[in-house]
């Protein structure tokens, strides 16, 4: 099975990263701001194994994904050296919007540590709106089709 029939299949993509003790505070945990550069982390991860490129679009389609909010609930403690597991969806694509939800897992026991999304306008070199390339489109279609036949993304 292909990277991008296992996205489709599951409805996400898996992403693992390691805590590194730069990314940990003066408490021994994981400092909250390092979430958001894991969720950056999965959501490119979960475009590549879809067969997409984010440095693709920007040169060959002059399409950027702005990121125009973020949300993040921590529920506990990441350390220094966890496994974490970054699983990252699509939860929504309009012409212009994308909108993708993340869940941080400690890859040992599956616990829940930070659950988030990210909303993100496309825009061109100009930073005007712009709708997401089409070739974009055709690629989270089927995802987006087999979360409609499911009933709702898978959470």
């Amino acid at each position: 099975m292909t990277d991008r029939e296992k996205v489709l299949q599951q409805g996400f993509a898996d992403t693992r990263v390691r805590v590194r003790y730069a990314e940990t505070d003066q408490m021994g945990v994981v400092y909250h701001a390092n979430y958001l550069v894991w969720f950056e982390v999965g959501r490119v991860e979960m475009m590549r194994q879809l067969g997409l490129d984010y440095r693709d679009m920007e040169r060959e389609d002059g399409a950027l994904i702005a990121v125009v909010e973020v949300t993040a609930r921590y529920k506990t403690p990441a350390r220094y050296d966890d496994e974490l597991i970054v699983r990252t969806r699509l939860s929504n694509v309009r012409a212009s919007i994308l909108r993708f939800k993340y869940e941080v897992l400690r890859a040992a026991d599956d616990t829940l540590l930070c659950e988030g999304e990210t909303v993100h306008l496309v825009v061109g070199r100009d930073m005007k709106r712009r709708t997401l390339p089409e070739r974009y489109v055709e690629h989270f279609g089927p995802l987006m089709l087999s979360m409609v036949r499911d009933g709702s993304p898978k959470e």
